[in-house]
Parts: C-alpha cells; structure tokens; sequence
C-alpha cells in the first residue's frame, strides 16, 4: 500500500529563521515557492491563509522535511514542546558524534533540555533539544553506528 516516507511537514512562524536552523543540521532547500490562499483553501480546508514553503533535504535521508509559513501565523500553543503532548512529538536525527554535535549546535545558541544520556537498554546516546517555534528535537547516536 505505502511505498515510501515521503516528507515531514513542519508549519512555523518565521520561514527565514527556521530555514538557517535546519541549514545548520545540514539541510539544504530544493525547492520553493508561495502557496496562494486559493490551493491552500482546496488542500486545507482554511479560507483566506496564503503561504511560503521550503522544501530541504539531507543527504543521509530520502525524506524531505517541508517547512511552511502561513501568512497570516498561528499563534504557537504554550506546551507544544512538552513530550507528553499527542500528536506528532519529535524529530530525531542520528549523528556519528553526539558530543561534537551538540557543541556545534550550543554555539547557535541551541537550548538543550538535558545533558546528553545513555539508553541502558541498547546504549544508545540521546539528547532532546528544541528548534524553531519550541520544536521538540533529538539527536540520537547508536553503539555500532546503526539503529
């Protein structure tokens, strides 16, 4: 039935910001364009919203991530970033060096919840972290490289 992922959807407040976040994380865009409120009524549902929107890909992914700034914004939910929270909660990515990344990413000011930690279960190094508009992040590093 489903061949593939295909994307990741993230909506966000300011499409400039969030575009150099995920350029950090080594994202880079492959396609843009403005979304008139006409198509997005039709795919959406909401009258009158426009939009900008970023497609970007990693090299070690197949699934793009899309980020879409709706004009005119949402106000953001104050617990969006609380892992109890239903719904979609975090993205993760797995990174080779989990102490070299989390410093490169504290040097763009990057708020971390916690220090790195230890999974006892498989030894798997995680460490959540939150991006544009209080998104809850992970970066996760395996024993042996692999999941």
């Amino acid at each position: 039935m489903i061949s593939c992922m295909d994307h990741l959807n993230i909506v966000v407040t300011d499409l400039e910001r969030s575009l150099t976040f995920f350029e950090i994380l080594g994202f880079r865009s492959v396609m843009t364009s403005d979304l008139d409120a006409t198509f997005l009524e039709k795919v959406t549902g909401l009258a009158g919203r426009k939009g900008r929107f970023v497609a970007m890909e990693h090299e070690g992914s197949a699934m793009r991530l899309e980020l879409l700034q709706y004009t005119p914004p949402e106000e953001i939910p104050r617990n969006i970033s609380l892992a109890t929270q239903p719904g979609f909660r975090h993205l993760a990515f797995q990174v080779e060096d989990m102490e070299g990344c989390v410093k490169a990413l504290k040097a763009h000011h990057v708020s971390f919840l916690s220090p790195v930690q230890t999974w006892e279960k498989t030894g798997k190094k995680l460490v959540y972290f939150l991006g544009p508009d209080g998104i809850l992040m992970e970066l996760c590093q395996y024993p042996d490289g692999k999941r």
